[in-house]
């Protein structure tokens, strides 16, 4: 049997902390058969030496020999461009490479020969895909951490307080969004001891929200918004509308919203509007998980800043939280992304079989092609000299805190 050699990229994004395998991962794939390289410094942003991984029985490379020896290179969030130069023809390519968003690197990764291989696709509602699902493990983490930068920007305690100079009351949180995020968020702000309100288009959601402690918010803008495989379907219009009516009458009532709802490959819903921000008191707190180049849940958020109203409410533009729980997010990563290596190879190779239904929703390129059929219509709408994503997405690809975007049936 012959020996895949799976190379670790060190992450190149200004704020990406995050590294693709972790030392304690490595025994892991090497008693699955693989060799294990690492670029110098992958780990250093999660506090890993490489040192750490030399001891773990990894070999620590230079940037050119790690993509000169590598068979597949293991990766967070797609690499800089500028990498593509040292890839070869029938090289592969493993992270959450976003190709709905990234439609050029798609059609470059193609272009070069690359099997480009994309966890944002794995089918969340596929029970055997759990281990490999990356979007649910780093959206739980993005949605622990949203409580906690809320809470470092709020004026006041989250929890009941009872002092000798008084009682403080806890704070009023709502949580717009009951996926993995939501869910998570709901969680932590609940054993912070804050009261917590969670809204959700889909019906079958408010139990999941009841479960946690929290209260579920009962808006009459949507009676029944659930696409296939349990995901949140795109709203009309004037659903829109309503909804965002609706949520601003009743955001007065709360210290500190999360938002979390977005659309794969295209601009998340705006469900706090100008008005919904006006009515919350000053010194209140609204957390965008959403927020990103093509915009957000909260009027006015921009990735990565905080930003304040005139009425003194902080807007936070919370792009790629998970990144900044580096250990922890690597950790639950490393398990996603050995799982679905594992799950693809045979014989120590890459086996590319398109009838597998979680690698119908990875395989984003193979042999020069586009083979996932939204990613080739993503690359196909995209002009020959444009750096624009074009708008493809549809009714399907809308979900709360994120969804594959391959298979949804499980």
């Amino acid at each position: 049997m012959s020996t895949l050699w799976a190379g670790v990229v060190r992450q190149t994004a200004p704020a990406e902390r995050r590294v693709a395998v972790v030392p304690t991962a490595v025994a892991g794939l090497r008693g699955a058969g693989f060799e294990v390289l690492v670029q110098a410094g992958a780990g250093a942003g999660a506090r890993y030496t490489d040192q750490d991984y030399t001891d773990a029985g990894a070999s620590v490379l230079s940037e050119e020999d790690l993509y000169a020896r590598a068979d597949v290179l293991l990766s967070v969030t797609a690499p800089d461009p500028a990498v593509l130069r040292l890839l070869r023809p029938g090289q592969a390519l493993m992270g959450l490479l976003r190709p709905l968003a990234e439609p050029r690197l798609i059609r470059d990764l193609a272009a070069a020969g690359i099997t480009a291989i994309s966890l944002d696709g794995v089918p969340r509602t596929l029970s055997r895909a759990q281990t490999m699902d990356a979007l649910s493990s780093q959206a739980s983490v993005a949605g622990y951490k949203a409580v906690i930068v809320a809470a470092e920007a709020y004026d006041r305690y989250l929890p009941l307080l009872m002092t000798a100079a008084g009682v403080a009351r806890p704070a009023q949180i709502l949580v717009l969004g009951a996926g993995v995020a939501g869910l998570q968020a709901i969680a932590t702000a609940h054993r912070l001891g804050a009261v917590v309100s969670g809204y959700d288009v889909r019906p079958e959601a408010q139990e999941e929200i009841r479960s946690l402690g929290a209260d579920t918010l009962d808006l009459p803008a949507v009676t029944e918004a659930t696409a296939s495989g349990g995901y949140a379907r795109a709203l009309t219009g004037d659903e829109q509308r309503t909804q965002r009516e609706a949520l601003a009458a009743v955001m007065g009532r709360f210290d500190i919203v999360i938002a979390t709802a977005q659309v794969l490959g295209g601009p998340p819903p705006l469900l706090v509007d100008e008005d919904a921000l006006r009515a919350l008191r000053p010194g209140a707190v609204a957390v965008d998980l959403a927020s990103g180049p093509l915009g957000g849940n909260v009027y006015g958020s921009r990735p990565g800043e905080t930003t304040y109203t005139k009425n003194g409410v902080a807007v936070i533009g919370a792009a790629e939280l998970a990144a900044t729980v580096p250990r922890a997010a690597s950790e639950a990563y490393a398990r996603n992304i050995g799982a679905l290596l594992t799950h693809m190879t045979r014989e120590g190779r890459l086996h590319i079989d398109l009838d597998d239904e979680i690698q119908a929703g990875v395989v984003i390129t193979h042999e020069g092609g586009v083979m996932h059929p939204a990613a080739a219509k993503a690359v196909a709408a995209l002009a020959p000299d444009s750096d624009e994503p074009p708008d493809t997405h549809t009714a399907a690809d809308t979900t709360l805190d994120g969804g594959g975007y391959g298979p949804r049936s499980a």
